[in-house]
């Protein structure tokens, strides 16, 4: 079963369900889905929705940071429970170990030599880790490998 195909049964068993703010969190997925959709006039592939339940993820961690900051726990609970949801349809991600022995497998085929060949590294390793580790993370692991 696609993603695509699970998120839109998903959606249905929380219409029957009534089960209101998960049915909210995933129309919200499904409109942003559609959308790109449309935009880029492409059916979806898993990977194209995982790039999008990562942006959503995102945009989430950011609004509890502010909402934290401005003390309206209301929202932050709202907020943590669609990042929650949206969690679930994200690749299990992977240790930190797992994640420097593939930084490292990407240097040596690059042959990346210093600072200035992060680009390189981080373009293979976008591919790889899309959704399956924070690319953040992965870029400061890119870094000090790169220095050494």
């Amino acid at each position: 079963m696609s993603l695509k195909e699970q998120i839109t049964n998903d959606m249905k068993d929380a219409m029957r369900s009534k089960d209101i703010p998960r049915l909210g969190t995933i129309r919200l997925l499904l409109a942003a889905m559609k959308q790109k959709e449309v935009d880029e006039r492409v059916e979806l592939t898993d990977a194209h929705i995982i790039a999008i339940i990562e942006k959503m993820v995102k945009q989430r961690k950011d609004s509890i940071t502010q909402f934290a900051a401005a003390k309206r726990e209301d929202l932050v609970t709202l907020e943590t429970k669609e990042l929650e949801l949206l969690q679930t349809y994200m690749p299990a991600q992977l240790s930190e170990e797992e994640i420097i022995t593939i930084v490292g497998k990407a240097i040596s085929t690059t042959g990346a030599s210093g600072p200035q060949d992060m680009g390189k590294v981080i373009g293979v390793l976008k591919a790889e880790l899309a959704g399956k580790a924070d690319m953040g993370k992965v870029s400061g692991l890119v870094k000090n490998a790169l220095q050494k």
